[in-house]
């Protein structure tokens, strides 16, 4: 499987942990990063396109090529709400600096499998769209 760039901005904060925890493993911040994401990423039971995805949202993600231009659109431009996004930042960053709680892990989790959904639908529209002739720049913003 081939390796793709990506560029990312993350507040200093996070870049400051990643790198002290490079720097304590005699990594590089690019490998402690990608451990990190590699972590959060759910397991699998089929591959879609390259990406592990369970095989629910495979047949949902296939069906997606079924939807008119506004559906995908909407879809491209789907997410977490503001209050769920806030709530799983927040939690990331406390299991940064200590423990959470049973609960809080339960509720992390939750909201990181709908924060993976959302991206994957994202994802999926946006090939589509592509696929359909349209610029799909205007969904990095």
């Amino acid at each position: 499987m081939a390796n793709q760039l990506v560029t990312l901005s993350i507040p200093e904060d996070i870049y400051v942990m990643l790198k002290r925890r490079a720097e304590q493993t005699q990594r590089s911040v690019e490998a402690e990063l990608l451990e990190v994401v590699a972590k959060e990423l759910p397991t699998a039971t089929t591959t879609i396109e390259g990406s592990a995805a369970p095989v629910e949202l495979k047949a949902e993600l296939d069906a997606m090529v079924q939807l008119n231009d506004k559906a995908l659109w909407k879809a491209a431009r789907s997410h977490l709400s503001a209050k769920d996004a806030t709530k799983l930042e927040a939690l990331h960053r406390k299991r940064h600096d200590k423990s959470l709680t049973h609960a809080e892990v339960q509720t992390k989790d939750e909201l990181l499998r709908q924060y993976n959904y959302y991206m994957r639908v994202r994802a999926r529209a946006a090939v589509l769209l592509k696929q359909r002739g349209y610029d799909v720049s205007v969904l990095v913003s």
